[in-house]
């Protein structure tokens, strides 16, 4: 058994010190997104554009003319699908005048424009998303059953499962980091937003990338803490 042993049964595992370290980080990173966007959602631009408008003109301005620009419900649940070529703007994006629905707008229209030049690392994540949600889905039951029944190679395979997960992640953040330079350059380029306005905009893109970085993280935590369980059980067996 690993662990430290206390009365009555029951035991502390030290490995949860990781697990903890990784929420911790992610929530960090959530509610400073969260925070930032809500500051910059009360600001309106100067140029007046909603973000259905701004990702538009930038698209246009990219030379792009076969994406759709959609409305979508939720929050924050802007994304561009490159399969059907459809950019998707929430309820707080689409219609709203804001620096912050911009700067979503304009974010997603860079992962428009990658798309649109093949650009490398979006292609490779996009080859590894089916191995990816197997290895996200099926790591952990893998994982305990092979903990459970003391089989090293199910432990193994779990282990390797989860880290086609944490190559996900990985590889979405020059992705992600590419698509707000990219967003950066044409709001600046196409006059959606104000030199002054640039400032702003970089806050609420750079805090929408710690949550990729947080994730990351997090994830890279509960790989090695996957590592650690599989090497003590096997010290102890």
């Amino acid at each position: 058994m690993y662990g430290y042993g206390y009365p009555y049964g029951f035991y502390f595992d030290p490995t949860y010190v990781l697990l903890i370290i990784g929420m911790i980080l992610a929530l960090a990173a959530s509610g400073k997104m969260k925070s930032t966007f809500a500051r910059y959602q009360q600001v309106r631009s100067h140029s007046g554009l909603t973000g259905a408008q701004t990702a538009q003109r930038i698209l246009n301005a990219a030379g792009i003319y076969d994406v759709t620009v959609v409305p979508i419900a939720g929050s924050l649940t802007d994304h561009y699908d490159p399969r059907t070529k459809k950019l998707a703007l929430s309820q707080d994006v689409y219609g709203r005048t804001s620096v912050a629905a911009v700067c979503v707008a304009a974010h997603e229209c860079g992962h428009a424009i990658q798309h649109n030049v093949n650009y490398a690392p979006l292609n490779i994540r996009s080859a590894i998303v089916p191995v990816a949600n197997i290895g996200s889905s099926l790591s952990w039951p893998i994982f305990l059953l092979g903990l459970i029944l003391s089989i090293p190679a199910l432990t193994t395979a779990g282990i390797v499962l989860f880290s086609l997960a944490v190559l996900f992640q990985l590889v979405t953040l020059p992705v992600e980091f590419n698509a707000s330079s990219r967003a950066l350059k044409m709001l600046e380029s196409t006059g959606i937003l104000s030199h002054e306005e640039n400032a702003g905009a970089k806050k609420v893109l750079t805090a929408a990338a710690l949550t990729y970085v947080a994730a990351l993280a997090s994830s890279i935590l509960q790989l090695l803490r996957l590592i650690i369980l599989s090497g003590g059980r096997r010290r102890d067996d």
